[in-house]
């Protein structure tokens, strides 16, 4: 047989055993997980998760994990699923057996289109056609790229959740989880989910981007964030499960007599109060959806009815416990503005109610988006649209004239809502706006409860028109300014009249906006969520290694340099001594000075760097204490100087008078024996460059040899050229000499 014809047959008996083990009856889901039929949820899922992980296929290289993990899943969707549980007890029937409600026949499934291919190698005469009863595959059809993700869907997770599954070609688990993830489009799509899948061969770019690894593979993108399925296998209620944990949590608030009154008076972040009325104990999923759509607008509270710290809160408003009831609050607190009773709350009635009252009856210009909503661009004059804005701050003592436009717009003005809205600013947080409002010739000395009428002609540019006297709250005055601003208005509105003034505007400043603290917090957690997604036990042993490796270098860079701080602080403050052998302590200038011995010669000397010198001062224990303090002072204003190391050689130490006497040859012309007096050498200065291998030899001039003639034997004492311990006969006369030599 040819390879060609071999590998055919070989995926055509692989694709066969799988329909095989999928069309197969289950056996008895309770023999599968191990427990006994009064299982309650927490049993049956403790079990799936202990044997999930013992079969899956991917950690068990038995050849009978697969088939035994594809039976724990469909033992553990069976039970969990209290309706086809209670058919089972009864019936003994399954989903997968016939008679069944809803026949699942897995054989027309086209899971593999790559088959076409092989199977055409026969001459196209033999062929598979698996195809779903719509006539598509659902990958397929709900397949993007990393364009449109890039584009469209980070943009729509803004205000709509999405689930997005990564698969392959010839991914048996891809196309073993298809019915569940048909499930989960029937029930998620019509309570605002977006559905998406993505082909991880094709769009290696996007799968690298989100952290996939393997197929199939499920992400929740929710505001641009990706969260990452990490179970074992994928059923429908742990994918429930997990969409459900991925919300955040006080989305969706849970109200009782408690704080019931906090919640509905808590309308001054600007954001309506929505209450949901329902019978589970659970918040169910189409609620956290609406509050996740409408949550920069509205806040969702959730009442549970068949509590008894909930009935006062049923009483109150009227509310029937058969129904499930949503109300819409604005200001007031005590009469919903909209309400809605249905035996199921639609997501679509839910969001149209929402849609319609999402602002309130005097709502505050927070944001570019609300102004953007209330006071929307009117090119045409006839049919401009007026934006009435009262100027205040953020201080209760201007509650008052809020209290009284907010009076003003629920009366009889309310007819003209679609041409004017009512709003109100605090002027301290829209100062931009403000200035630019304030710069025109009729602007009030003091705008604080004062009315501007707004007139966008488009994005930045607006038409405006201050009221000649400010909104008086006083009842003897309040009438007047009523009057004043019904007047202004119906003339603008019904009128050609231009408006007196007009001005460029910048973007509202976004009150809501989280601070740099929030966010730093929020991007820490996001960090979190990924490396706990993506990271694996394997991965995170390096990881932490590298983490403390580099904490411990950072750290001991820390110390190492507070240590030289606090030792060059000591070095600072304390006084250098000198104590001579009679017990005399002498104060010092601070300048290190080293001992020039056989320990320390390596480090002075023969390992200086390039342009570095030693300098060395010859002196014995008796003349220390006198030399010292001259050397120090004339050393002193080059202590600053890193190419300079400062020391003192001990003439007492034959080892440095031996030392001392081989330089002094060196820089001689010819070789000689030299008999050198140590007293003679108290005070000679020698410059050393080890690198270069050269010194500089340096005595002070005796007296006589400066003001007197030089007498023979005197001149060259200082040096110790001298013969005998005396200080008569002297070898060579020198005064002030540069030696070089190749020591």
């Amino acid at each position: 047989r040819s390879p060609a014809i071999m590998r055919s047959t070989l995926y055509l008996l692989i694709f066969v055993a799988f329909l095989a083990s999928t069309l197969a009856k289950i056996r008895d889901p309770y023999d599968i997980l191990g427990i006994k039929r009064k299982a309650d949820a927490q049993d049956i899922k403790k079990a799936y998760k202990k044997l999930a992980k013992e079969w899956h296929p991917d950690k068990n290289p038995s050849p009978e994990a697969e088939p035994k993990f594809i039976e724990i899943n469909q033992a553990y969707e069976l039970l969990m699923d209290p309706e086809r549980r209670r058919l089972y007890d009864t019936t003994g029937q399954t989903e997968e057996q016939p008679n069944f409600r809803k026949q699942h026949d897995y054989s027309s499934y086209r899971r593999f289109d790559p088959f076409d291919d092989i199977f055409s190698t026969f001459g196209g005469s033999f062929r598979f056609n698996f195809k779903h009863g719509d006539g598509t595959n659902i990958y397929k059809k709900q397949s993007i790229t990393y364009k449109s993700y890039q584009n469209s869907i980070i943009a729509l997770s803004k205000k709509q959740p999405y689930l997005i599954l990564f698969y392959s070609d010839w991914c048996i688990a891809c196309a073993h989880i298809e019915p569940i993830w048909r499930r989960l489009d029937e029930e998620l799509q019509p309570i605002n989910f977006g559905m998406a899948t993505v082909h991880a061969g094709r769009e290696i770019e996007l799968a690298k981007k989100l952290g996939v690894k393997t197929v199939p593979y499920l992400v929740m993108l929710l505001d641009g964030h990706p969260y990452h399925y990490t179970d074992a296998s994928l059923s429908m209620v742990s994918s429930l499960d997990f969409i459900r944990s991925k919300f955040p949590n006080k989305l969706v608030h849970r109200i009782t007599e408690e704080n019931l009154e906090s919640f509905l008076g808590g309308w001054m972040d600007n954001r309506v109060r929505v209450l949901i009325f329902g019978r589970l104990d659970i918040i169910r999923l189409r609620y956290l959806t609406v509050g996740w759509e409408f949550r920069e607008r509205a806040v969702i509270g959730y009442v549970q009815m068949d509590r008894a710290d909930t009935d006062s809160i049923r009483a109150r408003y009227s509310v029937s416990n058969k129904v499930d009831t949503l109300l819409v609050f604005h200001e007031d607190m005590h009469t919903p503005v909209a309400s809605v009773a249905m035996t199921d709350l639609p997501y679509a009635t839910m969001k149209d109610i929402i849609e319609g009252n999402k602002f309130l009856v005097l709502p505050r210009l927070s944001s570019q988006s609300v102004f953007d909503a209330l006071c929307p661009v009117e090119t045409v004059r006839s049919r401009r649209r007026l934006c009435v804005v009262l100027v205040t701050q953020d201080d209760p003592a201007h509650d008052p004239s809020r209290a009284a436009l907010r009076e003003y717009a629920t009366g009889d003005q309310a007819r003209e809502r679609d041409r004017v809205r009512y709003t109100y600013l605090f002027r301290e947080k829209q100062v931009e706006f403000m200035n630019a409002l304030t710069a025109g010739l009729g602007s009030p000395v003091e705008p604080n409860h004062h009315i501007v009428i707004l007139w966008r002609k488009d994005q930045n540019h607006l038409k405006y028109e201050w009221l000649e006297e400010g909104w008086e709250v006083e009842p003897d005055k309040h009438n007047t300014s009523r009057e004043a601003l019904k007047a202004a208005i119906q003339r603008l509105l019904h009128s050609n009249q231009p408006m007196p003034f007009e001005t460029v505007v910048q973007e509202l400043f976004d009150e809501h906006a989280q601070g740099i603290v929030w966010r730093i917090i929020n991007k820490l957690v996001s960090v979190q969520d990924y490396l706990r997604d993506n990271v694996t036990q394997d991965d995170l042993l390096p990881a932490v290694s590298i983490l403390v490796t580099v904490a411990f270098i950072i750290a001991g860079g820390y110390v190492m340099s507070y240590l030289v701080k606090l030792e060059e602080e000591r070095v600072g403050n304390s006084a250098s001594t000198f104590i001579d052998h009679n017990g005399k302590v002498t104060p010092q200038p601070q300048l290190r000075v080293h001992e020039l011995r056989g320990e320390t010669y390596n480090g002075l000397v023969r390992m200086l760097k390039p342009g570095c010198r030693t300098i060395v001062m010859l002196c014995d224990s008796e003349s220390k204490a006198k030399l010292m303090p001259k050397f120090h002072k004339a050393c002193w204003p080059y202590r600053k100087n890193k190419t300079l190391m400062f020391a003192f050689l001990n003439v007492e130490r034959v080892s440095a008078m031996e030392w001392y006497k081989r330089i002094l040859v060196l820089g001689l012309p010819e070789p000689r024996d030299l008999n050198i007096n140590p007293k003679n050498t108290l005070g000679t200065v020698i410059a050393l460059n080890g690198h270069r291998k050269y010194y500089c030899l340096f005595h002070a001039k005796h007296p006589e040899t400066v003001f007197g003639p030089v007498r023979s034997g005197i001149s060259g004492d200082f040096m110790g050229f001298s013969d005998n311990e005396s200080e008569s006969d002297s070898d060579v006369e020198v005064g002030d000499k540069r030696k070089d030599s190749a020591a």
